[in-house]
């Protein structure tokens, strides 16, 4: 299937190559472009963003949409927010999937791909239900995309009508799929993850650092960073926690912190480049993730690529990827004091058999995440699957 045209259309695409917005589909653009397809992208504009780019060889599209001061709904991971906080954010919105759906039109008609992948349905996969019909519409569902359906009953029949324009529809775990068959139960749904950078995160032997436990993520409900810190108190002393990312409750939960005694106990890493992050999960004894309904926890994933166990509630896709077969645990979700036994019966593994940890348990974890993740078995996986949707003539070619 030499010369396979693909256009993705996404509302997140990195900018640069340590970008971490939609750095997965970027990952899996560049096995396609190595397997000999031919992927061009279509992307929302944003400040200070070029109109076109190129990738590691990937050409990126970015259509306008709004004046460039509202421009904010991309690449922030706060699209929700905006939207359903003010008229403004509404408005933006009006005008991405006004401006994005003839931007598809365009593109299918310039580009004449062979197949059209959206990634997350909303909102992307609706820009894409103005493209040409006969191109087949593939529509990967990433985890906020379907959370938003299942928050906002009004939005069900445009999702049901994504699903059923789309040849077919992928999600990243098992739970999400579930999560999206519950509102359209005669779409097929093929569990399939995105690609993980797994030349990056290596687990490369380091000396950890003892009581040591790492966050990554947005500092918001949704990820539990305040049910983290309320464990944490309950842990012993020594236990220490590098909390990486930021979020609207950042000072918020800095005064938490300081409220519960943890001023000494907690490190606000801040945003970090991608070789700092692998580096401190390396350094850690474990990841802690107490978030609810992740779509997948590519944090987990990252984490046990590092040989580095983790700690999170069951809920979500993290059912999917953490596991005490490798070195995982499980705690019910909201239970924090469940949370705070399993970080301190960690801690206290880790101190009587640190060799027996870091080979075993770090071993067994990265090789399950290599199985499943690593860029070559994704992107074949997807290969199958584009091909599978073309005519007979195309498909053999």
């Amino acid at each position: 299937m030499s010369g396979l045209r693909v256009l993705f259309v996404t509302h997140a695409y990195p900018r640069f190559p340590a970008d971490g917005a939609g750095s997965f589909i970027h990952r899996l653009a560049v096995g396609l472009m190595a397997g000999g397809c031919d992927v061009r992208v279509l992307a929302p504009s944003a400040l200070g963003l070029a109109p076109t780019a190129t990738l590691d060889g990937v050409s990126i599209h970015r259509f306008r949409y709004a004046p460039s001061g509202m421009e904010s709904l991309a690449y922030t991971g706060t699209m929700a927010e905006q939207v359903l906080g003010s008229l403004r954010g509404k408005g933006a919105l009006a005008g991405m999937l006004t401006a994005g759906t003839m931007a598809v039109r365009r593109a299918v008609e310039n580009f004449a791909p062979d197949i059209v992948h959206a990634h997350w349905w909303f909102p992307a996969g609706l820009l894409a239900l103005g493209s040409d019909d006969s191109v087949p519409l593939v529509t990967t569902l990433h985890g906020s995309d379907v959370r938003l359906a299942r928050r906002v009953k009004l939005v069900h029949p445009l999702f049901r009508r994504v699903m059923a324009r789309s040849a077919a529809v992928t999600a990243v775990s098992s739970w999400l799929a579930g999560e999206a068959r519950a509102m359209a139960p005669e779409v097929e749904i093929a569990v399939a993850p995105m690609p993980a950078e797994t030349s990056l995160f290596t687990g490369e032997t380091v000396e950890r650092i003892g009581g040591r436990f790492l966050f990554v993520g947005r500092l918001n409900a949704q990820k539990g960073i305040a049910d983290l810190l309320e464990a944490l108190a309950w842990t012993p002393v020594h236990c220490t926690l590098d909390v990486v990312g930021d979020g609207d409750e950042n000072a918020a939960l800095r005064i938490r912190a300081e409220q519960l005694g943890l001023s000494h106990r907690v490190h606000w890493l801040g945003r970090v480049n991608r070789d700092a992050l692998s580096a401190l999960y390396r350094r850690a004894i474990a990841t802690v993730m107490p978030s609810r309904h992740e779509g997948l926890g590519l944090v987990a994933v990252e984490s046990q690529l590092s040989r580095t166990p983790v700690i999170a509630y069951a809920s979500g896709g993290l059912t999917d990827v953490v596991s005490p077969q490798w070195g995982g645990m499980l705690v019910p979700t909201g239970d924090i004091r469940a949370l705070a036994d399993a970080m301190s019966a960690h801690a206290a593994s880790v101190e009587r058999d640190t060799v027996h940890y870091a080979a075993a348990l770090g071993t067994t974890a990265r090789a399950m995440m290599l199985d499943r993740f690593a860029p070559a078995t994704v992107t074949a996986g997807y290969r199958a699957l584009y091909q599978s949707l073309l005519p007979d003539d195309r498909a053999d070619s």
